[in-house]
């Protein structure tokens, strides 16, 4: 079945502590995104990328991601995320049956063996993402005191890509806007369908770097891993 994937690099919370969205910066050499478009690109089960990136930084993604053989589009992204992956499907060609994979550029880490396995589920069952087990105790915490403590046995923390059959995706999409709903991931608009969404193995090195200790570790580990350590 044909994959389509999406990387979303805009939104809120795209900046760390520089003038230019996080996307953008240099990640030991490459720029972040950049790094997470190869991943996909070198993928065998990517058939096409598209990129969702802050307005007014197109020009500068397209000339970054030159290199990336199976880009097929740069989109101006939105305020929210759904609003930056609605811009993303907007460049799915209308007659597209395949799976739509929906990835955070800020994991540069992802490899081809989840993409696979996220793609071959989504196929298969129409909605699946990677889910990392917890091994902290949970606890709820409710004005600053300790409630209860929470099974952690049937919780997980989502990650990304997630996959969706594009029908599937586009009817959970178009529900979530005509009903005015603010969805955290595309898992969860999907769910308001009642639909099965399938967990996957996550990965715990398929991190979102959202800290500058984040991007120190990451900086580490891609230097070891291409010899500059």
């Amino acid at each position: 079945m044909e994959t389509l994937a999406i990387l979303v690099a805009a939104g809120r919370g795209e900046r760390m502590g520089a003038e230019r969205p996080k996307a953008f910066l240099d990640l030991a050499g490459r720029p972040l995104l950049l790094r997470t478009a190869l991943a996909f690109d070198a993928s065998p089960t990517v058939g096409g990328i598209v990129a969702v990136v802050p307005a007014g930084l197109e020009g500068d993604a397209r000339s970054m991601l030159a290199a990336v053989g199976k880009l097929r589009a740069v989109a101006r992204g939105g305020m929210r995320r759904q609003d930056s992956v609605l811009e993303g499907l907007r460049h799915v060609p209308d007659d597209f049956d395949g799976v739509v994979l929906v990835h955070d550029a800020a994991r540069p880490f992802v490899d081809a063996d989840l993409i696979g396995a996220v793609a071959a589920a989504a196929g298969e069952y129409g909605a699946a993402l990677p889910v990392l087990p917890l091994v902290d105790t949970v606890k709820r915490v409710r004005d600053g005191n300790v409630v209860e403590t929470v099974d952690r046995d049937e919780l997980g923390a989502a990650q990304t890509p997630q996959g969706f059959r594009f029908d599937v995706l586009g009817r959970a999409y178009e529900e979530a806007f005509r009903d005015g709903v603010t969805v955290t991931d595309e898992a969860m608009a999907v769910e308001r369908l009642g639909e099965r969404v399938v967990a996957v193995a996550g990965r715990s090195d398929n991190v979102k770097l959202t800290t500058p200790a984040d991007w120190a570790w990451a900086e580490s580990v891609l230097m070891a891993r291409e010899g500059r350590a």
